[in-house]
């Protein structure tokens, strides 16, 4: 199947390649629910020595950039507890922890997780991480540019690989809050 975006050799329906994508992914995929079918989440198979942003578009197309997002892990702090939470935004912008995180999480302090926790509370290796298959009760919050875009390119949930999903469909994940302002220039 030609991909909607990119110019990746294949793009398979991620029901259909539940083996290449690690447990939770997988296991999100299986118990899939929204108005927008599995099926029109795609996976690449891609190098994951170009997973990286800037390299990745430079091997896989400059024009992908505006089209591909991050999804970071972020931990606010009130009172001594903690609350993890990703944050999805354009890769063209980054996160606004200290200001519509912090808020959105009603926590005083607010910070990108270390890395150590973003993998082990995850499940994903780091570089990859993806809204798909986050942990149950997680707060998913979604930049309102990326909700609206028709597919974006996200990681996979590992290095290797990333997932096409049409913006509309992360607004649908567990958990799912679209913010406008979530990702600043």
């Amino acid at each position: 199947m030609r991909a909607p975006i990119g110019d990746f050799d294949t793009a398979t329906p991620v029901p259909d390649c539940l083996p290449e994508l690690i447990a939770p992914v997988a296991d999100a995929v299986r118990h899939w629910q929204g108005a927008v079918p599995a099926d029109r989440v795609l996976y690449v198979d891609t190098d994951p020595r170009w997973a990286d942003t800037a390299v990745f578009v430079e091997h896989y197309g400059r024009d992908l950039l505006e089209q591909s997002a991050n999804c970071v892990v972020v931990a606010g702090k009130r009172g001594g507890e903690t609350t993890l939470a990703a944050c999805v935004v354009l890769s063209t912008t980054r996160v606004d922890v200290n200001g519509v995180v912090r808020r959105q999480l009603g926590a005083r302090k607010a910070s990108f997780a270390s890395m150590e926790t973003a993998t082990g509370e995850t499940g994903m290796e780091y570089g990859g991480i993806t809204p798909v298959g986050l942990p149950a009760g997680w707060p998913l919050l979604i930049d309102s540019a990326v909700a609206d875009l028709p597919y974006v390119l996200v990681g996979s949930g590992r290095r290797r690989g990333k997932l096409l999903i049409p913006g509309k469909a992360l607004a649908e994940l567990p958990g799912a809050l679209v913010l406008e302002g979530l990702g600043a220039a």
